[in-house]
């Protein structure tokens, strides 16, 4: 059976079985990683998996999670952010309209 060396935080090195690793490969390079629970202190360790990490944890047997982040998410948006405030705003104008379709249809800027 294949044992796999890994490094906890607070405990040190500990070895490990290919199903007690957790292999996320990304189709952002930089957003792959690699989990496991600790055996001594239980908690969950992540780290990143460069592509040389995830040749070797496949060669050990791991299998391979895939994760492709949606175009959405890697898009680069300018302004400023939304506010906890703006969006009470716009519950509120949802609350308060009884026919949302004829509201977009005049507009937010009417409903104030």
């Amino acid at each position: 059976m294949t044992t796999i060396k890994a490094s906890c935080p607070c405990c040190g090195d500990v070895e490990l079985t290919p199903k007690q690793v957790r292999l996320v490969v990304c189709s952002a390079k930089d957003r792959s990683f690699y989990a496991f629970g600790c055996p001594k202190c239980k908690d969950e360790v992540r780290k990143p998996a460069g592509e040389d990490v995830v040749a070797l944890l496949v060669s050990g047997g791991v299998a391979v999670e895939r994760w492709s982040i949606p175009a959405e998410a890697m898009e680069e948006h300018h302004g400023s952010t939304i506010a906890w405030d703006d969006v009470l705003d716009f519950a509120l104008v949802l609350d308060s309209c009884d026919d949302l379709a004829s509201l977009a249809a005049r507009g937010l800027r009417t409903v104030r």
